[in-house]
């Protein structure tokens, strides 16, 4: 082994991060009390947000799904808004002039259902005052005064015209309710028969005074309908003095209940206004038929009854809303309408409550993406946010006329502190497309992905688990199974000193190892090896991919070695992300050389498989070329780069060093090691740059070589600023220790070169050359002799 593949060896101590039990061990108390872990920019964004009582000071959440984010907040807000006070509970009410508008009603926290059981009591009073009410024998003397009244004058008026009548042998009579005369022969009337046979002279004689009688009768009664309505107003001013002399010491009582609530009081003095109406339309109605005490009382709550939309308890604080759905309806209420005989109908105490309407005087916390998606949603609450108030309407009425009367209710006051919860792309795309957002949502709550893995993190990060499985009636949780549990948190992080921030991931885990151990109830603990199990477990169930891709290597269908030498050829590594499945796989990256003036061709770039950072790294080596090789003489060359047996597109510069050093071998026509494969990005000068997914790179070429058979020459290349990335699996760590494979870590492409070629990349002397057996002496030499013929062919 060489010099510098010794220098570039890594120590199995440096392929995960240093985790012992002792880290972890806690207290019931501490497990209780541990607040929320890391997102320490966030925690002050936050807290400068819910302070600021301007509008305008709402916040964004920015982060990842199942960083917490939800939890942190909702935590921050129960202890902000248990110690504010509970703001107003909001009614409709009956609007008696007008129906189609009803008035809104605010009343002191707890009031409401109070307010509600008082006018039930309310109108159970009233159903048992009336009408039984007007069977009072007061009441009655007065009717038979105002009745008598009437009679009296009609009476007087019969009787004139009855002595008329008299006088000129005519008896008057009364039949049905109309007047009629009848002559009389001898005291006695006759019928028509007898009028028949009476001489024409004496027929004749009645018929003149019959007219006259008509005319006297008419003369009598003429103000007739005056004294019906004089009657009729008399009777109806009485029934409503009674009525209220009823009603008024109720209202009185009420009003003194609640003397302190100012709302309810006007409330109340609307009421007074209007209630001894609605009571005799509904309950004194004597032409109405068919009705019964049920119905009546359901017309009375539809006239009188509060319809609270929110109720609180007095000493509740701050309301905190969390809205999942938050659709139009859902968010600002809405109006229910019911059908009765086909025809359809609605009133204010159908109006329903919304979100808002339940956060108001605190918090309503929101998912971005789901309210971007709801059309009118995010305008209109721009609108409620920029006016202060809550309007109740009915959305998309304006792009059609409705088929149904609706309501305008009066709007409410609105006092909410809206959190936003959404990724960085949407926040981004709402700063840069909508100005309202900027001046509605100044604050920004930016949570990381990670957290620092430092003492004081890591055990408050195994109290979380701790106490997350206390919650759930978990066995307990040993030290060795946290670590395992912090230990994948730092795998998802992809970085040895900081952990995943997505608490969700190790909590499924958790519930996994649980669910292992619930299949063998022989431990009364949760040990580390349930964790390892539920992890093998996960792995196996997203594994096939990864196993049939191995399968194809072992059989052959994809040309991958694992030991000899080739020139022109060199394993590289990529990771393949279907779904949830993510895994390792080695590449194999060929390339030949000839003399030309091509430059080199990146075939997956010319057929379209390969993507624009991709093509940007095989690019680069174009410019490594020129700067490495080409100080005396122009650099001239025919090259092709490909990635075999690749059918999808590919994209990503992690491929970078290895097209580099598969190009150099095609040059100098060295052999490179199949045992060893490589990852890892270049710039122009040939300095080795970080690339992503190295713990499954390297895990994937370790399958495919323990398939294979471990020689102990087998190993891989990755970059020296991705140590601290690594968090392999034991078993590839325990495979290093035992020598039967390595893992180079690389600062530039000559130490690299010099693993894979097994000689010295060679080093510029004073004379500006290059050792002539080291690789860069070689590739000088061969590229001067294209350089040659190109020149030759030229003259």
């Amino acid at each position: 082994m060489s010099l510098s593949a010794v220098s570039c060896l890594l120590k199995p101590n440096q392929l995960t991060a240093n985790l012992s039990e002792a880290m972890f061990i806690s207290s019931e108390r501490a497990i209780e009390r541990q607040p929320f872990v890391g997102h320490e920019r966030a925690k002050e964004a936050l807290e400068f947000g819910l302070s600021m009582e301007a509008i305008g000071f709402n916040v964004f959440a920015m982060g990842d799904h199942g960083t917490g984010r939800q939890t942190l907040i909702k935590q921050m807000l129960n202890e902000v808004a248990g110690e504010q006070t509970t703001p107003s509970e909001w009614c409709y009410i009956n609007n008696f002039d007008d129906n189609h508008a009803p008035y809104r009603l605010y009343v002191s926290p707890g009031d409401g259902k109070q307010l509600l059981a008082r006018i039930n009591t309310f109108i159970d009073e009233l159903m048992a005052l009336f009408p039984e009410i007007f069977d009072n024998p007061g009441y009655q003397r007065q009717k038979a005064a105002i009745d008598r009244e009437f009679n009296q004058k009609y009476d007087e008026a019969i009787g004139t015209v009855e002595q008329t009548a008299l006088s000129h042998s005519v008896v008057l009579h009364e039949e049905g309710g109309e007047i009629g005369f009848s002559p009389l022969v001898d005291g006695k009337p006759v019928n028509d028969k007898e009028f028949a046979n009476l001489s024409e002279e004496k027929r004749t004689e009645f018929y003149k005074i019959l007219a006259a009688l008509e005319t006297l009768l008419s003369e009598q009664l003429i103000e007739l309908p005056l004294w019906k309505r004089e009657s009729s107003n008399k009777l109806r001013k009485l029934k409503f003095e009674t009525a209220d002399h009823s009603i008024r010491p109720l209202i009185k009582e009420l009003e003194h209940e609640f003397a302190s609530n100012i709302g309810v009081l006007k409330y109340l003095s609307k009421l007074k206004e209007h209630a001894v109406d609605t009571v005799l339309e509904v309950l004194a109605d004597e032409s109405a038929e068919n009705t019964n005490d049920k119905d009546n009382r359901k017309l009375l709550v539809e006239h009188f009854l509060p319809n609270l939309l929110v109720s609180r308890k007095p000493d509740e604080g701050a309301p905190v809303v969390y809205e999942q759905n938050p659709t139009f309806q859902n968010l600002f209420g809405h109006i229910d309408f019911s059908t009765f005989q086909g025809a359809t109908y609605t009133s204010y105490r159908q109006i329903r409550p919304g979100a808002l309407h339940k956060a108001n005087g605190g918090y309503l916390i929101l998912d971005a993406d789901k309210l971007l998606n709801q059309p009118l949603v995010w305008s209109r609450l721009k609108l409620a946010l920029k006016t202060q108030k809550l309007a109740i309407e009915t959305p998309y009425s304006e792009m059609g006329a409705s088929a149904t009367v609706t309501l305008q209710p009066q709007k409410i006051p609105l006092n909410v502190k809206v959190i936003l919860l959404g990724s960085s792309d949407v926040y981004y795309m709402l700063q840069e497309y909508d100005q309202e957002f900027t001046e509605l949502f100044r604050v920004l709550a930016d949570f990381d992905r990670h957290i620092d893995n430092n003492h004081a993190s890591l055990k408050a990060y195994g109290n979380l688990i701790r106490r997350r499985a206390k919650q759930n009636d978990y066995p307990e949780v040993l030290d060795e199974a946290i670590v395992e549990l912090v230990r994948y948190a730092l795998r998802r992080a992809e970085h040895q000193h900081k952990i995943s921030a997505n608490i969700v991931q190790i909590n499924d885990l958790l519930d996994e190892a649980v669910y292992c151990w619930r299949k063998q109830t022989l431990e009364s603990t949760l040990t580390a090896e349930f964790v390892k199990l539920a992890l093998a477990a996960k792995q196996r169930r997203t594994g096939r991919l990864s196993e049939t891709w191995l399968s194809e290597i072992k059989e052959r269908q994809v040309l991958i070695n694992t030991e000899g030498q080739n020139v022109g050829k060199v394993n590289g590594l990529t990771v393949l992300e279907i779904g949830d499945s993510v895994f390792g796989t080695p590449a194999r990256i060929t390339a030949t050389v000839y003399a030309g003036s091509n430059g080199v061709t990146d075939i997956e770039r010319e057929v379209d498989l390969g993507k624009s950072i991709h093509s940007k790294g095989v690019l680069l080596l174009t410019g490594y070329l020129g700067h490495k090789y080409g100080q005396e003489f122009p650099v001239s060359i025919s090259a092709n780069i490909a990635i075999e047996q690749s059918y999808g597109h590919i994209d990503g510069d992690s491929a970078s060093m290895a097209e580099l050093c598969v190009l150099i071998s095609a040059i100098t026509q060295l052999p490179i090691e199949q045992s060893i494969a490589i990852t890892g990005s270049i710039n122009q000068h040939g300095e080795v740059q970080s690339v992503g997914g190295v713990n499954e790179k390297i895990e994937g070429f370790y399958r495919l070589c323990k398939d294979k058979g471990l020689t102990g020459k087998q190993g891989v290349i990755i970059p020296r600023t991705n140590v601290i990335n690594l968090m392999l699996e034991q078993d590839v760590i325990d495979a290093v220790k035992e020598g039967k494979f390595a893992i180079y870590a690389v600062d530039c492409i000559d130490q690299a070169l010099e693993i894979l070629m097994a000689t010295p990349a060679g080093e510029i002397n004073r004379t500006g050359r290059y050792p002539r057996k080291s690789i860069h002496g070689l590739a000088l030499e061969k590229l001067n002799k294209f350089a040659d013929i190109l020149e030759g062919s030229e003259e």
